[in-house]
């Protein structure tokens, strides 16, 4: 199913350029259609208009309705009723993320909750491509499968959406049936260091920007656990402060330089 986004800037490169920034896409990889060429307005600033692009994101491997419904009956049998299948509705504080929360002591995962995730994971795998193998690894209270071998692309699917649902879907299962949390963790080929550290770059990168600029960066529509790496990732940066914005799984991240940067300029036009 294609999926259309709007995307808006002070001119259509720069209404492009948002769309890359926002989709880590770049601008080759991307298909749109210009709305509105944007209007400078009198002296820039009386009715000026931004420019809109419509940008095109092709079904690029997110599962099937069919699949879906595969995927979906699985949870049924694990949970022993019908399930309502919305991974992107997971209830999450609504301030900021990088703050942390006291946990319990870490209990190792069993071998119950590890055959457990294997057989659900692999079946999920089984609907989606061909020759997918999922192996598991454990640390303490987190296990890690990891999968190898299928279709990547279609597993992992646009800004990894198929491998959240999986590993929502994964984690619910487990844990219903677990005496003690268990953290888990779905990893294909590598793609969530890869991710990791992309991610990281993108933060880096931002707050850069806010920091020259004095204005707020956003990152758009950004899953709960890529704004969780953003946070982290700048949670010590004395001159920045995240927060994430909007309703939903997918949320914005904004950026804010902290005020001493973000009056700079108008300091030194006093003086």
């Amino acid at each position: 199913m294609t999926q259309i986004q709007e995307f808006s800037g002070k001119d259509v490169d720069i209404a492009i350029k948002n769309a890359c920034t926002a989709l880590m896409l770049s601008k080759d990889e991307l298909k749109y259609k210009i709305i509105s060429e944007g209007a400078s307005g009198i002296f820039g600033i009386v009715g000026r208009k931004d420019a809109r692009i419509k940008v095109v994101l092709p079904d690029n491997g997110v599962a099937s309705e069919t699949e879906m419904e595969g995927i979906k009956s699985i949870v049924d049998e694990a949970f022993g009723e019908e399930t309502r299948l919305e991974p992107f509705k997971k209830e999450e504080p609504k301030k900021e993320e990088s703050k942390s929360f006291e946990t319990p002591d870490p209990v190792d995962v069993s071998e119950d909750s590890i055959s457990l995730g294997i057989d659900a994971l692999q079946r999920m795998s089984d609907l989606i491509t061909d020759d997918a193998k999922v192996s598991a690894g454990t640390e303490a209270d987190r296990l890690t499968l990891s999968i190898e071998g299928g279709n990547a692309g279609i597993l992992i699917g646009r800004k990894g959406q198929t491998l959240d649902a999986m590993q929502f879907l994964t984690d619910k299962i487990i844990n219903r049936k677990s005496d003690a949390r268990v953290r888990v963790k779905v990893d294909i080929e590598g793609y969530m260091e890869t991710r990791k550290a992309n991610l990281k770059h993108l933060a880096y990168k931002m707050a850069d920007k806010a920091k020259k600029t004095g204005r707020p960066a956003t990152i758009n529509q950004m899953s709960a656990q890529d704004r969780r790496i953003v946070h982290l990732a700048l949670k010590d940066d004395q001159n920045v402060r995240t927060q994430s914005m909007g309703d939903g799984y997918y949320r914005r991240l904004v950026i804010f330089p902290k005020k001493k940067n973000a009056f700079r300029g108008k300091r030194r036009s006093r003086r």
